[in-house]
């Protein structure tokens, strides 16, 4: 390096690291899905990243930042490619590794990782390890609320997300709330009254940006859904008590008095109901589909 010019050199980095994001920008515009279908990842090692980044270290974690938001958003539409979200958790950590303040890829990655298969990449446990990461870094309240929720809404360990979410309201700074949480997992653990408090939470929450609500209001409507599949149930059954057989359609329910008229999900779409076993589910068709799986 020639002495006394290091801003030339500083600034052809920053130059070359822009223009690279750029070139992924429209290769991604040009070529569609292929240009995004890079599987290789050159750096594994956010130490390694960090010394080679030099002095832009967040730089280069936006760079690693972009990438996993298009390494998610292509294998979310393409649900039968191996290796689906193999790089998603690979790049969140280089990306917190080099920046450690990150607050966005510890939240976001978290959700895009414990997201269940096809909307995710249905790895709780990785959502967990990131968060923990954040937690040793930085120790933010918000990184303990979240550990409490995978734990709660993924993994339905009440007793871990009820740890989490008393340890987070025991930190200075932590909205009084976060103890309710942890009240809530130990009385009410497991039950959709749980469910939707949690979730009303997030919907009431003043820093909520727009794609966690609408997050928030499609689960709202899919503890709605499971509501009122649980009334269908109970009148096919009572169906079945008064017959001694299964309804084949749900208008031989409304001609027998035990519904109003053929039943649709909060989102509007018709319910489905197995002429042989008698279940009643949100149809494949429904931006509700598929519903949580609850614990017994």
């Amino acid at each position: 390096m020639r002495p006394g010019r290091p801003w030339v050199y500083g600034a052809a980095i920053t130059l070359l690291m822009v223009v690279a994001v750029g070139v992924q920008v429209v290769r991604g515009r040009t070529y569609g899905d292929t240009a995004l279908d890079d599987r290789l990842l050159y750096l594994r090692s956010g130490t390694v990243a960090a010394k080679a980044a030099l002095s832009f270290d967040t730089l280069l974690a936006d760079v690693y930042w972009i990438r996993a938001l298009q390494h998610f958003g292509n294998d979310r539409l393409r649900p039968n490619i191996p290796g689906r979200f193999e790089l998603l958790y690979p790049l969140l950590d280089l990306t917190t590794t080099l920046d450690p303040d990150f607050v966005v890829a510890y939240r976001f990655g978290a959700i895009f990782l414990s997201e269940p298969d096809p909307g995710g990449a249905s790895r709780p446990d990785l959502a967990i390890a990131l968060l923990k990461k954040g937690v040793r870094t930085t120790n933010r309240w918000e990184y303990y609320y979240d550990i409490g929720f995978v734990y709660y809404w993924n993994l339905h360990d009440y007793t871990n997300a009820a740890d989490w979410f008393r340890r987070g309201g025991d930190l200075p700074g932590a909205p009084w709330w976060l103890r309710t949480y942890a009240a809530v997992m130990l009385t009410k653990g497991g039950d959709r009254q749980a469910s939707r408090f949690l979730w009303q939470e997030v919907l009431q929450r003043p820093d909520t940006n727009e794609w966690l609500r609408n997050t928030a209001q499609m689960r709202l409507l899919q503890l709605d859904a499971l509501d009122q599949i649980d009334i269908l149930r109970r009148a096919v059954s009572e169906f079945q008590r008064r017959t001694g057989k299964l309804p084949e359609r749900w208008r031989q329910l409304v001609a027998a008095g035990l519904l109003r008229g053929e039943p649709v999900d909060p989102s509007g779409t018709p319910y489905t109901l197995n002429f042989a076993t008698g279940e009643v589910n949100v149809s494949g068709y429904s931006p509700l589909h598929p519903l949580p799986t609850e614990p017994r």
